[in-house]
């Protein structure tokens, strides 16, 4: 049904430019990201809000991004998105209240956070255990996942073998990111979105006129796609809305801990706003973020998704149209590059250069990331505390291109872009609300945190080899949210109560340079007003309810976009004027109760 993929010269012209100003860039910024660790994996803390929230939005826009929402349409109708769609809160969340105390902080890293947080030798033990976990567990398996994406696509696209896509891609990835550091990654993350997002738009529109599926209107009345294209569930049918639907926005937003939408924000979201001039850029770039991902781009991809079940409709046709492809690595999600196949010369070049520069920019962003736990908390904490600033850069530069090889070889062993999805949510589950919490609550300690990390891994491993291998007949967000939630939560707020607290001398250091804040510090705010009576001690300055109520109207806002847009592209006009009038009306309101939040200009 599908013939050879043909790339002609101006394919391959569109890709290799790309390459080209991708190193351009890296050599570039390799100037300034030698000179010492902060600008390696900082940028020298002064980057704008619209840079760095490009770069996460570029981040997030990994090439197994649309082969996830691909296959969660196919299976489950687009409804199934609510799985991700429901971290707009916690996004949110880390832009109203979360952004300014990160910046606060003033640290490298977010695992550096333990030892200004936490006290004695649990803390350090788990800076140092996280740092490891982060970077050599948690950042490979996401990788891992971004790989074995970049591998579909170059098996199914560019008819090559799997260690040749993630060798090409990778050794430019390797380049820029260990010579340009996280300047470099977010400079060539600028050219990556905006080349992405034309790339997938543009798609979207050739692909769903294309003669196979009939221009939009035939698409959206055959009836394979009117039974995956609604936004929400069936909400006559609890067996289907409460796993998809409420569910994750009941518990998965708060309690899971997944890459970019780390509740308390965390990873490579709040390496970007550690890197911000001030903490009004840091929450500017993480509103940015929360837009761009939720609002603006998921809709191509859908299209595309709903297109391919008139193209491709079941995982058997896509393997017939390419017998050559590995069978173990054919899924649903495999639909998305297999559409691609389909788009005319010039502009298949310039989809496989926007797919390959979203499949490096994730991978540059979690190797920097990565690495600056290895180098910031492993080594120069434990191994070489005395290191000089080009020893720091020397070793960032070295675990950069480790970690790179370790992603790599991990999407070769995976087969569906779920796996690790679903790998990831379990691995964090429960421990969601202590990264929450523990900015608020004075109780929670170093302790708190490691039986909650534990805890945590012990359930994945038995929902994941155990129970949810075939023998439970509860639904997977039961398995997988519900119950290690459950389990997790209740073992570390039992620890939390039941063992020593961190020593008061951290606490009041905490307090005073973070300034939290609320009911959960009444006992340190009372200590530090007996002990220097410092104005800054109070609760003037907590606006913590007034950042809850703007990541709520954010969030409603976002969605109201979201499904405005849906609307519109379904040719639902009733529907478009039932979200969109509100939504204009919260979006109001919000830029007015936004004014009212305070921030430290410097």
């Amino acid at each position: 049904m599908i013939a050879n993929v043909t790339f002609d010269f101006l394919d391959w012209i569109i890709i290799v430019t790309f390459f080209a100003v991708s190193l351009g860039i890296g050599l570039y910024a390799g100037r300034k990201a030698g000179k010492s660790s902060s600008e390696f994996f900082l940028s020298g803390r002064n980057m704008p809000w619209w840079l760095l929230g490009v770069s996460m939005v570029a981040t997030t826009f990994a090439i197994d991004t649309p082969n996830l929402v691909t296959g969660l349409v196919r299976e489950n109708g687009v409804s199934a998105n609510w799985g991700w769609w429901s971290f707009l809160l916690s996004g949110m969340l880390t832009v109203y209240v979360f952004a300014k105390l990160w910046r606060r902080a003033g640290v490298m890293t977010d695992v550096e956070f333990y030892e200004l947080r936490y006290s004695g030798k649990q803390a350090a033990f788990l800076r140092g255990f996280r740092a490891l976990y982060l970077g050599l567990v948690f950042n490979v398996l996401v990788m891992g996942a971004v790989s074995l994406a970049a591998i579909k696509f170059g098996t199914i696209v560019l008819g090559i073998e799997p260690w040749q896509t993630l060798l090409g891609a990778g050794v430019v990835v390797a380049i820029y990111s260990s010579l340009g550091g996280l300047r470099g990654v977010i400079l060539t993350d600028f050219v990556q979105f905006g080349l992405a997002m034309i790339g997938s738009i543009w798609a979207a529109i050739y692909l769903v006129n294309h003669e196979q599926v009939g221009g939009l209107n035939a698409m959206l009345a055959n009836e394979k796609v009117i039974a995956k294209m609604e936004m929400f569930p069936d909400f006559g049918k609890a067996e289907v809305w409460i796993p998809l639907m409420l569910i994750p926005l009941a518990v998965q937003w708060w309690a899971s801990y997944y890459p970019g939408s780390e509740p308390g924000g965390g990873g490579y979201i709040a390496q970007r706003m550690f890197s911000a001039k001030n903490e009004r850029h840091s929450m500017g770039a993480a509103l940015f973020f929360n837009i761009a991902h939720y609002a603006l781009r998921p809709w191509p991809w859908i299209l595309i998704a709903l297109a391919s079940l008139l193209v491709f409709p079941t995982v058997d046709s896509i393997q017939q149209a390419f017998p050559d492809a590995d069978p173990s690595i054919i899924r649903d999600d495999a639909a998305y590059p297999a559409m691609l196949t389909l788009l005319p010369p010039g502009l298949l070049g310039l989809v496989a250069a926007s797919l390959i520069a979203a499949f490096m920019s994730t991978m540059s962003t979690q190797v920097n990331l990565g690495a600056s736990y290895l180098v910031n908390d492993f080594y120069k904490r434990f191994l070489n505390p005395e290191a000089t600033e080009k020893e720091l850069v020397r070793a960032g530069r070295i675990s950069t291109v480790l970690m790179l090889l370790l992603g790599s070889g991990l999407g070769m062993i995976l087969t569906d872009a779920g796996q690790g999805f679903r790998l990831l949510l379990l691995l964090g589950s429960g421990t969601g609300a202590i990264y929450i919490l523990r900015w608020f609550w004075w109780r929670i300690n170093a302790t708190t945190e490691i039986v909650a990390m534990v805890v945590s891994l012990i359930v994945a491993s038995i929902f994941t080899f155990g129970i949810s291998a075939g023998e439970s007949s509860l639904p997977w967000t039961i398995t997988s949210t519900v119950l290690p939630v459950a389990i997790t939560t209740t073992a570390w707020i039992t620890t939390a109560f039941f063992t020593k607290q961190t020593d008061q001398e951290t606490l009041l250091k905490f307090y005073r340079k973070v300034r939290p804040g609320g009911p959960g510090w009444s006992k340190v705010r009372k200590a530090c007003e007996l002990e220097d009576n410092s104005p800054e001690s109070d609760d003037r300055y907590w606006d913590v309810p007034l950042g809850l109520i703007c990541a709520l109207l954010a969030s409603l806002t976002v969605y109201g976009v979201m499904f405005t847009s849906g609307s519109l592209i379904y040719g639902r006009m009733g529907h478009a004027a039932a979200f969109g009038i509100p939504t204009t009306i919260l979006g109001i309101i919000l830029i007015r109760t936004w004014k009212s939040i305070r921030t430290n200009p410097s």
